[in-house]
C-alpha cells in the first residue's frame, strides 16, 4: 500500500500519536511565523518588514527543530539537547532586542502600528520560545520557573526598549499566560505520548504473561500426573530388582504393577496434551469476542458452532486463536467481524478485520494463496487444517483482511447408499475407516488393562492387552481379515 493514506495506515497507534504531537510542535512554528511574521507589513517601512519577518520566521524554525530533538530525547531516542535548548533561550532574546529595535526607535517608537509590532514580538517570540523550552525538562517546577523567568525577563526588557509602565506589566502578564498555555500544552502531549506507549508496552506484557500463564498451567497439570506415577515406579523397580537378585517369584507381579503404571500414566499424559490441544469453537469465539472487546475493537460474531464434529471444532478453534491473536499485534483494527457458515458438506469461518498490517496485506503462501509476510502462524494453521482436508485463504485487498478457513464436514449415516457405504466415497475409504476403528480397540485396550496377556514380549498384537499394540498400530490393521 503506497501514498500518504498507506504510509499513516502502517503506523502503529503509538507511532500515529508521536506523529501526531511531533507535527502539532511543527504546526506551532507555522503560528508563529503567520501571527507575528505577517503583520509586520503595512506597519514599518518596507525594509524593514522582510528583515523582521526573516528574523521571526528562522525563530520559529529553530523552535521547529529544537520541538523535534527534545521529543527524541522524550522517547528515548536521543541525549538531551542541553546545548540546542540553551542556544534557543540565548536566539529568543536576542530577537526579542533585535526586533524592538528594527520596529521603531527605542525610547520614542515613530508610530502606534510600530509599537504593535514591537510588543508583539517581544510577547510572541518570548512566549513560544519558553513553551518550546519546556519540551526539555520533565519537572514540572523547572518548568514553573521557566514559565515565571520568561514572563519577569519580558516586563524587565520591555523597560529599557521605551515601553511604558502600565505596557511593560501587560507585556509581562500576556508572557505569562501564553508560555503558560504552551507550556502545559506540551507537557500534556508529553504525558499523553509516554501513556499511549506504556500502554502499548503493557499489552505487550500481558500478552507475554498469558503465554507464560498457559505454559505453567501445562507444566503444573504433567507434574501432577506424572509425579507421583513416576515415583511409584521408580520405587516398585527397585523392590522387583531387590526380589530378582534373591530369586523370588514376587517380581513379576511387582514388574507388572509397575508396567500398569506406566500405561496408566501415559493414557493420562494424552488426555492432558488432548486437552491442551484441542479447541473448543463456541469457547474460542467467545473467548475471542471478549478479547476483542476489551481491547476496544468491535467484534461481531455470526452463526453457531454447535453440533459441528469435536475435530473440525478443534481445526477452526485454532483458526480463531491465531486470527485473534494477529487482531491484537500485528494491525490496527477497529472492527472485526467471525463469521461462521455450515453447508451440506463443508464449514467454512471468515475473520474480517480493518487493521491491514503494516506494509499491505500477506505474501502469498505454499498453496497459491495469501499468507503471512513473516513467521509462522499461518503456516502452522494450514498444517492443522490439513490434517482435516481444510483449506485457509488469507488476502487484504480495500483496507480490509479476511482469513477465511474452509473444512468439509464428515458425511453423515443418513445420506450413505444403498449398499451401506457413502454413494460418492470410494470402497478404500471404508477399509482405512475400519482399520482406524481396530487401531482404537487395540489401543484402548492397551492403554486401559492391567496385567492381560500379551505384553510386549508376546500374544496376538489384536487381541488382549499390550502394549505392541498401542505402540505399533500397524500391527493391529494386518491382524485384521
Amino acid at each position: 500500500m503506497s501514498g500518504p493514506s498507506g504510509w499513516w495506515r502502517g503506523k502503529s497507534t503509538p507511532a500515529k500519536v508521536e506523529t501526531y504531537t511531533r507535527w502539532s510542535f511543527h504546526f506551532f512554528s507555522v503560528i508563529e511565523a503567520v501571527s507575528i511574521g505577517l503583520p509586520v507589513f503595512g506597519n514599518v517601512s518596507a525594509a524593514r518588514s522582510w528583515a523582521l519577518f526573516l528574523l521571526v520566521c528562522g525563530h520559529s524554525v529553530f523552535c521547529a527543530v529544537t520541538a523535534s530533538r527534545a521529543l527524541d530525547w522524550v522517547r528515548g531516542t536521543r541525549r538531551r539537547p542541553r546545548r540546542t535548548l540553551i542556544a534557543l533561550a540565548v536566539g529568543t532574546c536576542a530577537v526579542d532586542v533585535v526586533g524592538a529595535l528594527l520596529a521603531g526607535t527605542p525610547w520614542h517608537p515613530t508610530s502606534d502600528g510600530e509599537f504593535l509590532v514591537a510588543s508583539s514580538l517581544l510577547v510572541g517570540v518570548t512566549a513560544f520560545g519558553a513553551g518550546t523550552i519546556a519540551l526539555g525538562t520533565r519537572d514540572r517546577r523547572r518548568m514553573t520557573y521557566a514559565v515565571l523567568g520568561a514572563a519577569a525577563g519580558a516586563g524587565a526588557l520591555s523597560v529599557p526598549l521605551g515601553f511604558p509602565g502600565p505596557a511593560a506589566l501587560v507585556t509581562a502578564v500576556l508572557v505569562l499566560l501564553t508560555a503558560g498555555f504552551l507550556t502545559f500544552t506540551a507537557a500534556f502531549s508529553v504525558w499523553l505520548l509516554d501513556a499511549v506507549y506504556e500502554l502499548d508496552a503493557a499489552r505487550e506484557t500481558r500478552a507475554r504473561l498469558a503465554v507464560a500463564e498457559e505454559r505453567l498451567r501445562f507444566g503444573r497439570d504433567l507434574h501432577d500426573v506424572m509425579g507421583r506415577n513416576l515415583a511409584v515406579i521408580a520405587l516398585k523397580s527397585e523392590l522387583a530388582v531387590q526380589l530378582a537378585r534373591r530369586g523370588r517369584p514376587e517380581a513379576v507381579d511387582q514388574m507388572t504393577e509397575v508396567q500398569r503404571i506406566a500405561q496408566e500414566s501415559q493414557r493420562e499424559v494424552r488426555e492432558v496434551v488432548r486437552g491442551y490441544r484441542d479447541a473448543d469453537l463456541a469457547n474460542e469465539l467467545a473467548g475471542a469476542q471478549g478479547v476483542l472487546t476489551a481491547a476496544g475493537i468491535d467484534c461481531a460474531i455470526t452463526g453457531s458452532a454447535a453440533e459441528l464434529p469435536a475435530q473440525v471444532q478443534s481445526a477452526l478453534g485454532w483458526v480463531v486463536r491465531e486470527a485473534t491473536t494477529n487482531v491484537l499485534r500485528h494491525g490496527d483494527a477497529r472492527r472485526c467481524a467471525l463469521t461462521l457458515r455450515v453447508a451440506e458438506d463443508r464449514v467454512t469461518l471468515t475473520v474480517e478485520n480493518d487493521g491491514v498490517p503494516e506494509g499491505g496485506g500477506p505474501d502469498p503462501g505454499p498453496d497459491g494463496n495469501s499468507g503471512e509476510r513473516r513467521g509462522t502462524g499461518l503456516v502452522g494453521l494450514r498444517e492443522r487444517l490439513g490434517v482435516v482436508d481444510g483449506v485457509l485463504r488469507a488476502d487484504a485487498s480495500g483496507g480490509m483482511f479476511r482469513l477465511a478457513a474452509e473444512v468439509p464436514l464428515p458425511v453423515s449415516p443418513d445420506r450413505d447408499g444403498p449398499g451401506g457405504g457413502t454413494v460418492d466415497e470410494p470402497a478404500d475409504v471404508h477399509r482405512a475407516d475400519g482399520a482406524n476403528s481396530a487401531q482404537d480397540r487395540g489401543r484402548g485396550r492397551g492403554m486401559d488393562s492391567g496385567t492381560g496377556k500379551g505384553g510386549t514380549g508376546g500374544g496376538d498384537p489384536g487381541t488382549e492387552t499390550g502394549t505392541s499394540s498401542a505402540a505399533f498400530p500397524h500391527q493391529v490393521r494386518e491382524a485384521r481379515p
